[in-house]
């Protein structure tokens, strides 16, 4: 069955690649770093399934993004294999990001059946301690490594995230080789960015020099792995990565599968956009500056027309060193992380150590 919309596509310039949508604040967990404070109860005003149909009619209109139902922990959601299925019904690649300790052998056959291309699992340490830490759940680990094994006799393929931040920077290289051993298909590394309850662990942000040698490390482990390596909320990597190909006389090549769409540093409002429980359209996540409401106004209408966006995809409005770096193109510095320091989003990057050659 033809969708009513498939034809229409939004302007290339502004292509929509990925959509963030927390399809439930509620969760199981309760880690440092929670850009959502999300806590164990239900949140009044979520999107219900009808409103989500809706949404997702209004997301296909501008093309066929990847959709990662994301939370709190969207397994809480008595319908979300509803929502999975009428998004692959109608032509969305759907994905999903569980913290892995609720998936049973029954959820799991109906992500599967429901269209779940891929599953992201956070793990932000290499053994129990260290993430159970991190996630304020004793077994937190345990259940997360049962849940992954659990998705991949299910035939789903999974990936690791890992938030970044200074007491776990050593742990990096040693979940690298775990994401290995488990099978996983991809590692994501995701830089700090201080929101939510990461405002109260911002000294254990690391620092810009540290920041680039994480790069560069993980750079460098591009040869070494069958891993499809991809560095969030750290735009500089995609400076990093060309500089290095530079030197080492290599053409830079992007891989826009599974959950890779991405093609430059920070994506928010020119690729990529959240939509929250409640329905508001941010830029991204961690980047609370209100861009519109599904529940007002149709999703499309607002990814072509908020001010905000427009902001964003005009490169020429960044400020600072931003504004004046040649690589402001495939960067472009953490719109988040300049908002959460000077309370403008189109400011510098507060964690990047690189000194622009342009004058």
């Amino acid at each position: 069955m033809n969708h009513p919309h498939a034809h229409t596509h939004a302007k290339k310039s502004n292509t929509l690649r990925l959509v963030a949508w927390e399809v439930t604040r509620r969760c199981n967990l309760s880690c440092k770093h929670c850009r959502a404070v999300a806590e164990d109860h239900p949140y009044d005003n979520e999107l219900d399934t009808k409103a989500s149909f809706k949404l997702l009619d209004e997301i296909r209109t501008t093309g066929q993004p990847i959709i990662i139902l994301t939370g709190g922990e969207p397994l809480l959601r008595d319908d979300i294999f509803d929502i999975a299925s009428y998004g692959t019904k109608i032509g969305l690649r759907m994905v999903m990001a569980p913290n892995g300790t609720l998936i049973t052998k029954k959820n799991a056959k109906k992500m599967k059946e429901s269209g779940i291309k891929r599953i992201s699992v956070s793990l932000d340490g290499s053994t129990p301690q260290i993430h159970d830490n991190f996630r304020g759940l004793d077994k937190a680990f345990e259940g997360s490594l049962r849940g992954i094994e659990i998705a991949k006799e299910a035939g789903i393929e999974f990936q690791i995230n890992t938030t970044i931040t200074k007491t776990n920077l050593d742990e990096i290289p040693k979940i690298l080789k775990l994401a290995e051993k488990l099978g996983a298909v991809a590692h994501h590394i995701f830089l700090l960015v201080p929101t939510g309850r990461g405002k109260y662990i911002v000294d254990s942000a690391i620092d810009a020099k540290q920041y680039e040698e994480t790069l560069n490390w993980f750079y460098n482990q591009r040869e070494k792995t069958t891993l499809q390596l991809k560095a969030t909320c750290a735009p500089h990597y995609y400076r990093i990565l060309r500089q290095r190909a530079k030197e080492d006389g290599k053409k830079v090549t992007f891989e826009t599968h599974g959950l890779d769409a991405v093609t430059r540093g920070c994506l928010a409002g020119t690729g990529f956009c959240f939509v929250s429980h409640v329905g508001r359209v941010q830029t991204c996540g961690f980047l609370d500056v209100d861009c519109g409401d599904v529940t007002k106004q149709p999703f499309n209408e607002i990814w072509e027309n908020s001010e905000v966006f427009k902001k964003l995809r005009d490169f020429s409005n960044l400020e600072g060193k931003c504004g004046i770096c040649e690589f402001t193109k495939v960067c472009g510095g953490c719109r988040a992380r300049a908002y959460e320091a000077t309370g403008s989003y189109l400011d510098e990057e507060p964690l990047c150590s690189y000194q622009p050659h342009k004058t």
